[in-house]
């Protein structure tokens, strides 16, 4: 059997492996003996280049007339790794069920040719029809010259990766009807970005909502533990009903405002509570970045550094933050924005609202300052980096480091190795604005009794200080134009973070407006209030 496909049995259902090591290791071989291996032989004179359009027409024709008809060895041999590819085909029709396969190509785009499968799904006495499309690529073989689909395991299944398996039989967990605050279900028809995240929660609480699980063909993702991806239900389980946090017209605008913006992700949350009220991603991976992001925040997070001084004697809202071209830190120097006016007046709050990173680099070297304080601050006040978040789904709880040396300075301006997340952002705003520290979570955790995270907050003169200077952010400072229009008691700090190789820094924003705090990230977005700005406006708009 291949290292690169493995055949399990899970639960008394066949499953097949994609990928592993040996699949990465079967890459290197084919790199050096050039294809599959399969039928055909070598070409008696090899040719070079890219496969023409006959030779891809020819290739795609005779790998789909295999694969339909279920000569999966055949079909293997039209590809540049048989060995895993046969592995695949032969499992999607006798592990995952899958039967009656017509394929239907479409017109090719150069070497990439997309088509549609209808099939079957057969299992346990129920059926169900299956249609989706996807995509592959024709290569040239390295040593024959042949022309060959370029193996992956997606061209069976478009969600399929790397390490997963596909898997038809009795559910792994009871299917669940997540509802949000007001008692109206969500799904993911209606608010697509909820789709991963309420596949998480229903993994995590299927069972203690009550359902009793059904029959379905699912991507089962061995490599991450991520949760089951349902691809479709044969036989309906009894859902258990699970109330969220979540609410409807928050997470409407959420999911509508990222979309304009690629790499976008945003959170809201209830600062009297520590509910979230939205969570939206626009990614082109999948991947929960508005939970799980590790990102350098940028000026966002001058909140927790401006607390810092503050709590420490070191200055206050109105005391000074004088705001030169450049400081330098142990030989490191550091400017800011491009066009930003020195103030050797400035008091904290026109640094805080200008977002000018000099004031903040002079005065992280005050006594009783220490490589530590800023760690202190972020741990003990607003609850962060400690690994003890219990939202109800996997999330990343930010991480602030004791440093010394030019990252100390870098993180005091949201630079170096401080980390965070846009949940970790909007619970900052949170804490700022109220002075209380609530953990963030998406289930009650009366449902399971697990314990939330604590922390000391903030002294009340801190939170009333950091609460105004975020108001003067979003009237007068760097934050007017994103938060132009919201009525109310509204409150905003903006970011812009630099990642090595990006030509344009990641957009950071986190904002207030009564009892809803939001902050969203948008990946090469430029300036905090070009792109991640609109997004928590658009949330905020809600008012919750």
């Amino acid at each position: 059997m291949s290292k690169g496909v493995k055949a399990a049995v899970i639960g008394g259902v066949f499953a097949v492996m994609v990928g592993g090591a040996g699949y990465g290791a079967y890459n290197i071989v084919s790199a050096l003996s050039g294809d599959g291996g399969g039928a055909g032989g070598v070409a008696a004179q090899k040719r070079t280049g890219p496969p023409g359009k006959d030779e891809v027409k020819q290739t795609t024709a005779a790998f789909f007339k295999a694969w339909q008809s279920g000569a999966s060895a055949k079909a293997a041999s039209y590809t540049n790794n048989d060995a895993a590819a046969e592995q695949l085909l032969s499992a999607f029709a006798d592990d995952a069920h899958i039967t009656d396969v017509k394929i239907t190509p479409g017109a090719a785009r150069g070497t990439t040719v997309p088509y549609t499968v209808k099939a079957k799904v057969a299992y346990d006495g129920k059926s169900e029809p299956l249609s989706y499309r996807s995509e592959l690529k024709v290569v040239r073989g390295l040593t024959t010259g042949r022309a060959l689909v370029d193996w992956q395991p997606s061209v069976v299944h478009p969600e399929l990766k790397k390490d997963d398996t596909l898997v038809t039989g009795k559910s792994a967990t009871p299917p669940i009807e997540a509802v949000g605050r007001d008692g109206s279900e969500l799904t993911k028809q209606k608010y697509p970005s909820l789709g991963p995240i309420l596949d998480a929660l229903r993994d995590k609480y299927g069972e203690q909502a009550g359902g009793t699980p059904g029959i379905e063909l699912v991507v089962r993702h061995n490599g991450d533990g991520a949760p089951d991806t349902p691809l479709l239900t044969l036989a309906k389980g009894k859902p258990g009903k699970l109330a969220t946090t979540i609410s409807p017209s928050a997470q409407a605008a959420a999911e509508k405002a990222v979309k304009r913006f690629a790499q976008s992700s945003v959170v809201a949350v209830k600062p009297s509570t520590g509910e979230v009220l939205a969570v939206a991603n626009n990614r082109t991976d999948g991947f929960n970045a508005a939970f799980e992001g590790q990102s350098a925040p940028g000026s966002t997070m001058k909140i927790i550094t401006a607390a810092m001084l503050i709590d420490n004697g070191v200055t206050s809202m109105n005391g000074p933050a004088p705001c030169p071209d450049t400081a330098v830190w142990q030989s490191q120097t550091f400017k800011n924005l491009t066009g930003m006016k020195p103030d050797e007046n400035a008091t904290l709050a026109n640094s805080f609202m200008r977002s000018c990173n000099t004031a903040f680099i002079k005065l992280i070297d005050e006594k009783p300052l220490t490589d530590a304080s800023l760690t202190r601050e972020a741990e003990d006040h607003f609850g962060l980096g400690q690994d003890n978040w219990k939202t109800g789904i996997v999330s990343f709880d930010g991480s602030v480091p004791a440093v010394d040396g030019p990252d100390r300075a870098a993180g005091a301006i949201g630079q170096g190795q401080v980390q965070m997340s846009p949940l970790n952002m909007a619970s900052v705003t949170a804490t700022a604005i109220t002075g209380a520290f609530r953990q963030p979570y998406l289930v009650s955790p009366k449902l399971d009794g697990r314990e939330l995270a604590r922390a000391e907050g903030l002294r009340s003169s801190t939170a009333t200080q950091l609460k105004q200077m975020m108001r003067l952010t979003a009237t007068q400072g760097t934050a007017v134009r994103a938060m132009a229009g919201l009525g109310g008691d509204i409150g905003a700090k903006t970011g812009s973070a630099e990642v090595d190789g990006n030509a344009k820094f990641n957009s950071w924003f986190t904002g207030f407006r009564n009892d809803i705090a939001a902050a969203a990230m948008t990946e090469r977005g430029g300036h905090g209030g070009d792109a991640a700005g609109p997004i928590v406006a658009a949330v905020l708009r809600t008012g919750g």
